[in-house]
């Protein structure tokens, strides 16, 4: 994966007159899902906001997704070194960079376009400034209103308070009238006084006698004005009003003496309650971030994190219900699929020339299994044709099955038998190398109405591959030894949270000729892990190994008087050998109960295809 960015991603990269930052874009891989996994997409960051598309020339088609970032949550990864993961709410962007240095300058861009962004920025502040809100500050004041107390004297109290206040503010106005009437008393006061020392200035022979009296033109004697009395003025009782005065304060304090007292009172249920409340709004958060923590779960089930590998974030549990939960949905796919075949079949008609097809020579035997046809069959397989590369390890691989896996394991107590099913057995050897279940499986089965060789060229034959092979997601043929061995490169169908396996193995076909004329003939076809340089191993998948037998034999019954020989009067014998290393993380006791559930239902599913396929058709020996 190549890293192209179309601008830098450093702090200096701002636009000079907005104050912005410039675009920025480039490749990074997104996780899309189980299914497809990483994939290359072009991500630009604008405007503060994150969008993909899926490649920079598509960029005119629309973006795929977006994500805005004034509330987005950037985590870089604890163990991937290229990958950081970007999430706002419940949506998650796993994204992987080309390299550790190309992950840092996305991170530095990305969290330089969140500061310039929403109302937590220094050109936000400068932008919406900084004023307070009278409105806020009077909805916060009518908050302490009376109506927030509880009980009956208490509001009776606070209505006394408020009648307290209304004689106080009445009381104020008359004194300060009283206080106006005295200083216009005294300013006149001081006038008249000013204008008698003038008087006494200009006829100083004027006496006073009996006295301060004047003398008016009729010699009448008239006593000089004093100042008005400061006890009423203006009507205004002074004392009075002190009273009064004195008296309301004093209830207002013994009002508030009042409710100091109730409030204290009540404190303690009010702290109660305060409690109370608290306590429940605890409980709702705690229930509401363990629901936000079950959401975020299930929506991001199938992210990179939850899939197998030695940091998977799944336990063993959860493992093993993803599996057993994806194979019961291919199940029901893979019925579904079985059930549309069959209709199929039966609207088409078979034509009657539809005859058993082998590679090579094409016999038929009709009569016995003493037909020349078998001894063609033989010298077609035999080991002397078969000559290549890899005929040496072939022929270890054939000798070791013919020595070991045929040998009854019934007694051995290295071998468990965990299923048992009519004529099926299947045993399993338990063996562990590293952490990696290398579980040696042995399964022995008996099919009326197939021969050996019926079973093994169907096992071995690709034509047929996907006609009964349910796991395999596609296949192909790298290249074709001889006409009796071949190399094939296979991937497997996912099996979330478990990683993608593929598998590349040669694929030999043999006919053993008993060497005593009492036993019959054995046909086997091996599996085995080889390398090849075409098909080389892929991070998308996980290689597996594998080392895997088919050995059939045939059993016949004399049929009845001179009758031929007919599919009742055959049966094969079936031993099915496997030594699989699965490779990767997957718990071991995941894969010992997917191979005790799936191998079973492999073998049943096999052979009955193979009986519909040789049903009314020549018997090939």
């Amino acid at each position: 994966m190549s890293e192209k960015s179309s601008s830098s991603g450093s702090d200096e990269d701002v636009d000079p007159e907005s104050g912005q930052p410039v675009e920025f874009g480039g490749v990074l891989s997104k996780w899309t899902n189980y299914i497809h996994g990483w994939q290359d997409r072009w991500v630009v960051l604008k405007n503060n906001t994150l969008s993909y598309y899926k490649s920079e020339d598509e960029r005119e088609y629309g973006c795929r997704g977006s994500l805005c970032l004034s509330k987005a949550v950037l985590t870089p990864h604890e163990f991937d070194e290229c990958r950081f993961d970007v999430s706002v709410n419940d949506s998650v962007w796993y994204l992987r960079a080309e390299d550790p240095e190309h992950r840092l300058q996305w991170i530095e861009s990305i969290e330089l376009h969140k500061a310039e962004s929403g109302y937590g920025s220094e050109t936000s502040l400068r932008r919406h400034g900084s004023m307070l809100s009278l409105t806020s500050a009077a909805s916060a004041l009518s908050s302490t209103s009376t109506s927030s107390f509880k009980g009956h004297r208490l509001r009776e109290k606070l209505a006394e308070m408020e009648t307290f206040r209304d004689i106080l503010c009445r009381q104020v106005d008359t004194l300060q009238k009283y206080f106006d009437s005295c200083a216009d008393a005294v300013s006149k006061d001081e006038f008249q006084r000013d204008r008698i020392e003038e008087d006494e200035d200009e006829f100083p022979s004027t006496t006073r006698s009996d006295g301060e009296h004047n003398h008016n033109n009729n010699g009448s004697k008239e006593k000089l004005s004093s100042p008005a009395s400061p006890k009423v003025i203006n009507g205004i009782d002074f004392k009075g009003e002190a009273i009064t005065f004195k008296a309301t304060t004093a209830g207002i304090l013994s009002t508030l003496s009042h409710c100091i007292e109730l409030m204290v009172k009540r404190e303690d249920s009010w702290q109660k309650r305060l409690d109370k409340e608290l306590e429940k709004r605890r409980r709702v958060e705690d229930a509401y971030k363990s629901a936000m923590n079950e959401l975020k779960k299930k929506s991001h089930y199938g992210g990179p994190d939850y899939e197998e590998g030695p940091n998977s974030l799944i336990n063993e549990d959860e493992f093993f219900d993803a599996v057993e939960a994806a194979l019961d949905r291919q199940d029901k796919i893979e019925e579904q699929c079985q059930s549309e075949k069959v209709r199929t079949h039966h609207l088409a008609q078979v034509p009657s020339s539809d005859v058993f097809s082998t590679i090579g020579t094409h016999r038929f035997v009709s009569k016995s299994r003493s037909h020349s046809s078998s001894l063609s069959s033989a010298e077609l397989f035999s080991a002397s044709d078969d000559v290549h590369r890899f005929s040496a390890q072939v022929e270890e691989m054939v000798q070791n099955h013919m020595t070991y896996s045929l040998q009854d394991v019934g007694g051995d107590a290295n071998w468990q038998l965990v299923i048992e099913e009519g004529e099926m057995k299947v045993y399993r050897r338990e063996v562990e190398e590293n952490g990696i279940v290398l579980d040696p499986l042995k399964a022995t089965h008996a099919v009326k109405g197939v021969t050996g060789h019926e079973v093994c060229h169907y096992f071995w034959d690709t034509d047929f591959r996907m006609d009964w092979e349910t796991t395999i997601e596609n296949f192909n043929v790298v290249e074709k030894l001889s006409e009796n061995a071949i190399i094939v490169y296979q991937t497997h169908k996912r099996v979330w949270p478990a990683s993608q396996r593929d598998v590349l193995y040669l694929s030999a076909i043999r006919k053993i000729v008993a060497t005593n004329e009492n036993d019959p003939d054995t046909w086997l076809v091996c599996n085995f892990s080889v390398e090849h340089d075409n098909a080389l191993p892929t991070n998308k998948c996980v290689r597996a190994k594998i080392n895997v037998a088919m050995i059939c034999q045939t059993l016949v019954s004399p049929p009845e008087g001179d009758k031929e020989i007919s599919r009742d009067n055959i049966l094969c014998k079936i031993t099915y050998v496997a030594n699989v290393n699965p490779g990767g993380w997957a718990p071991a006791s995941v894969l010992r109960a997917v191979a005790k559930r799936e191998y079973p239902k492999f073998l049943k599913r096999f052979t009955s295809y193979v009986q519909d396929k040789t049903i009314g058709k020549p018997i090939l020996f």
